[in-house]
């Protein structure tokens, strides 16, 4: 647990102290936070100085300089159960109790637990070299303690809330991460399925009982891609317009820190959970293909394929990778004008790598926005256009491929090609993958 004091508490501190130097002639006055060691075996209560008066804040001087008795009890306990040492303690025979004290706390001290609802969150302690305090005195110095402990207990429930609403905003950044991936993964069989439909309606003659179904599977995916666009607007809301929770800046002194590491549960990626498997290129391509030729041939595109024979296994997750192209070659079809070009050539190999490298001729990508390929909702220059889109397509494809130790290049201008020309620059994807062991 982190015990935190405000710079609003610690001025508090130094003026309640200040009554006492200057209005009840101390000569020193420390406040004390204690706290909890959890990783001490026995609990042992430990007392850190805060604020020094009329000395500096704590750091002016050393902890061991400021030292109390050893406290054994355990911190945050009830007040009743806190023994409040004073330099004049007796035991019950009536001797003087032997308390180790540093010199800058002699004289008549007092040693009073800032106390709220029976639990103890530090000491005030004040002393005074000459003369002793009278009953008036302490009563003052008591509601001095009242005060910091009620102004202490505050500025705790201020650090909670801080810390509370640090967790909801996490929570609602994964939230929208998994709302994300959910619905770009939604988009591409959309589009495919919206494809199928528009070539089957074509192949019905007129009157054929069935055009009635083949029309309502493009009548019903067209409204799902409505949907998909309203989602998409409330996406793009929630990311522009929406601030993290959190509370005004405030300096901050941390007195000890134990700090718990952040939970960090994995996206709601593809594959998630799957082993990785030996498999061939071929194989995850093939039905990817069918539908990128299909969505091709309506949108005016020629799409050519170059993928040879006998190509060596690869080492991967097949459902993730299955995304990676997925969402690789969707963007080629979606960037690349009617009557342009894909190419999508395997058998490229470096460094125990093979390569499938996917080139279009598209308008190509600016060297700023190449700076940010991958970064979640970045579309750069694409984003001023009315091609529609999240900008997570290649995030998504980027971290799914680095989980299997591969790597995405990009190129633009595309890499020398048959298919492009100065006026197509285009752009060039090519997913590497580590080469399957024998």
């Amino acid at each position: 647990m982190l015990m935190s004091a405000s710079s609003e508490f610690i001025a508090l501190c130094r003026e309640q102290m200040a009554l006492l130097v200057q209005g009840l002639g101390a000569s020193l006055s420390v406040v004390y936070l204690t706290q909890e060691l959890v990783e001490a075996p026995t609990n042992e209560a430990k007392l850190i100085p805060l604020v020094v008066y009329p000395e500096a804040a704590v750091g002016g001087q050393s902890t061991n300089a400021l030292a109390l008795p050893t406290l054994n009890q355990k911190l945050l306990t009830a007040a009743k159960d806190f023994p409040v040492p004073s330099k004049n303690s007796q035991t019950e025979d009536g001797t003087s109790e032997n308390l180790p004290e540093e010199s800058l706390l002699s004289g008549d001290k007092i040693v009073l637990p800032l106390v709220y609802e029976d639990v103890m969150m530090g000491l005030l302690v004040t002393a005074r070299e000459d003369r002793a305090w009278n009953e008036q005195e302490r009563s003052r110095i008591e509601s001095i303690a009242r005060t910091l402990a009620i102004a202490c207990i505050l500025d705790q429930r201020r650090t909670w809330l801080e810390v509370q609403l640090h967790q909801q905003q996490i929570v609602q950044e994964k939230q929208q991460d998994l709302l994300d991936n959910l619905l770009h993964q939604f988009r591409n069989p959309l589009t495919a399925l919206r494809t199928f439909g528009k070539l089957l309606l074509k192949r019905l003659r007129p009157g054929d009982l069935n055009r009635e179904v083949a029309e309502s599977i493009v009548r019903e995916s067209d409204r799902l891609q409505e949907l998909l666009k309203k989602f998409d607007e409330v996406i793009d809301l929630g990311v522009e317009n929406l601030a993290p929770l959190r509370l005004p800046e405030q300096e901050e002194i941390f007195v000890e820190a134990t700090v718990e590491k952040e939970h960090k549960p994995p996206l709601l990626l593809p594959g998630t959970g799957e082993k990785e498997a030996d498999c061939y290129l071929a194989d995850i391509l093939q039905p990817l293909l069918i539908s990128a030729q299909a969505i091709a041939q309506e949108r005016n595109l020629q799409l050519t394929v170059n993928i040879p024979s006998k190509l060596p296994l690869v080492r991967a997750n097949c459902k993730a990778l299955t995304e990676v192209f997925s969402n690789i070659i969707d963007n080629a079809l979606k960037y690349t004008p009617a009557g342009g070009k894909i190419l999508i050539e395997a058998g490229q190999q470096k460094d125990n790598l093979q390569g499938v490298a996917i080139t279009d001729t598209g308008p190509g990508i600016p060297p700023q926005d190449l700076e940010h390929l991958g970064e979640r909702h970045y579309r750069g220059v694409q984003a001023q256009t009315e091609i529609p889109g999240t900008g997570l397509g290649i995030a998504i494809a980027k971290q799914l491929i680095e989980q299997m130790q591969g790597e995405i290049e990009v190129k633009s201008p595309a890499l020398n090609s048959t298919i492009t020309s100065p006026q197509t620059p285009g752009t060039t994807f090519i997913v590497w993958l580590p080469i399957a062991n024998g």
